[in-house]
């Protein structure tokens, strides 16, 4: 057999430190912030970014109290401090979110044209500090555009996000769109306020390192996507704990560009710890989620040191052919590719009975897999007639990993259409006797099992 992955990653040097001191120091309410929790302060708040970047770049701290605001668009060289023991509330009116359309077009123009805090092609720029962003997101109804976002920055470079705790956005918590060395470092989420709910959303973004945060999400976690065809790619995610109604981790679904040069490592994947479920279900969907539908490339990934407890499916990996449009007029993409993907020292229990799925389509398989110290633990109690179940492709339904059947032919991981893999200390056991096989290969060639040439 040749296999080979790649193991080389982009050596990610961000911001290199504080950029920011005191000299250049910004108080909001010199300029007429009123910290009530009551008083719409969006003006002022604005005025005290604009002065910053107007002269050099310095930072502007909200210290003390509750301040409600609408839109603010971030400025050049300005670092945006809460400091502990202040909230930035945004508003529940929408009239105080402005319809702003970005420059750089994607997926992403159909759901959202408002959010909290905004910037485009900005530069040294950051949101700190240990207060609270309260996006106050339950006040808002309707379908995508009537609820704006928590964070969006759009084409922006050298960014750090640190420390903060995110609540209650109306859509997603953050978007990082087209942006180049980003750092989001400790930050707290928690986003059950609404639909759309997830964590954090990378997009298009190179250079990017995501560590020691804490998600709990009704939606996605941490997602990784390409609504464009700009690739996500160079991203490291580290030392994280995610909580999610739906996918913990994941690459996609969106995949117009797709994903290179990905790392994720020694994270926790729990239940999330509200019980109310807008999407997904109680205790998860996928742990780890890696799709390509909508053509684009997924290349050298590498997963490691994951614990997973709870969820339905602690693996999907899935290579489709729903091909949506990133924009009006362009030609429907065709099968993407999905390659050179590792995963290793991962230990999941309390998982569903249904099993993972790794599933390619007909003349389009997984290329190059690996699987190295793998313990992964399920409900079982399958019956026999499960060992024997045939299904569709559906190689055009969005992608999760529930689309097949509630049960997999195989309790284990049931791998279908794979070219090229390698399995390699994979403990996999039931919690109740099961009649379905461990593993099931459909259509997988160039087997290597325990470091042996395997033929089923």
């Amino acid at each position: 057999m040749s296999y080979k992955l790649i193991t080389a990653f982009f050596v990610i040097s961000l911001l290199g430190g504080r950029i920011y001191t005191q000299e250049n120091l910004f108080d909001p309410a010199e300029f007429g912030a009123v910290p009530d929790g009551k008083t719409i302060s969006t003006k002022a708040i604005q005025e005290a970014i604009d002065r910053c970047s107007d002269r050099g770049g310095g930072i502007v701290r909200l210290n003390g109290g509750k301040y409600l605001s609408g839109t603010l668009f971030l400025k050049n060289n300005v670092q945006l401090e809460i400091d502990e023991g202040s909230v930035l509330m945004g508003s529940t009116d929408l009239k105080d979110y402005p319809k702003t359309n970005s420059k750089f077009r994607s997926y992403t123009d159909n759901y959202t044209e408002r959010s909290l805090i905004y910037g485009e092609d900005l530069s040294h720029i950051s949101i700190q500090g240990k207060g609270i962003i309260d996006f106050q997101g339950s006040g808002f109804q309707g379908q995508y555009k009537k609820r704006p976002y928590g964070i969006r920055l759009i084409s922006c470079r050298n960014i750090l996000i640190e420390d903060l705790k995110m609540e209650n956005s109306a859509m997603w918590m953050q978007h990082y769109l087209a942006c180049d060395s980003l750092e989001i470092r400790g930050i707290t989420v928690w986003n059950h306020a609404n639909k759309n709910n997830d964590g954090i959303d990378i997009d298009g973004c190179h250079h990017v390192v995501i560590e020691d945060c804490t998600i709990d999400s009704d939606d996605d976690g941490i997602c990784l996507k390409s609504t464009s065809k700009r690739l996500c790619e160079d991203v490291i995610i580290r030392n994280c704990i995610v909580g999610s109604h739906c996918n913990a981790i994941k690459c996609g679904t969106e995949s117009t560009g797709g994903f290179r040069n990905i790392r994720i490592e020694d994270c926790l994947i729990i239940p999330s710890e509200e019980e109310t479920v807008l999407s997904g279900r109680r205790g998860g969907l996928a742990g780890i989620a890696l799709e390509i539908v909508d053509g684009g490339i997924m290349d050298n990934v590498s997963v490691s040191g994951i614990q997973i407890t709870g969820t339905m499916a602690p693996v999907f990996i899935r290579l489709g052919n729903r091909g949506r449009l990133y924009k009006k007029g362009q030609d429907k993409p065709g099968v993407g590719i999905m390659q050179n993907i590792s995963l290793s020292e991962i230990i999941s229990d309390g998982s569903s009975n249904m099993g993972c799925m790794v599933a390619g389509i007909s003349d389009h398989p997984i290329k190059n897999l690996l699987f190295t110290n793998i313990k992964l633990s399920f409900k079982g109690g399958g019956k026999m007639e499960d060992g024997t179940r045939q299904f569709d492709e559906k190689a055009g339904e969005y992608p999760e990993c529930t689309m097949f059947a509630e049960r997999l032919p195989a309790y284990g991981i049931y791998f279908w259409h794979v070219d090229g893999l390698v399995l390699k200390n994979v403990e996999l056991t039931t919690e109740e006797v099961d009649h379905r096989n461990a593993i099931l290969f459909e259509e997988v060639t160039d087997i290597l099992l325990n470091g042996k040439p395997f033929v089923y």
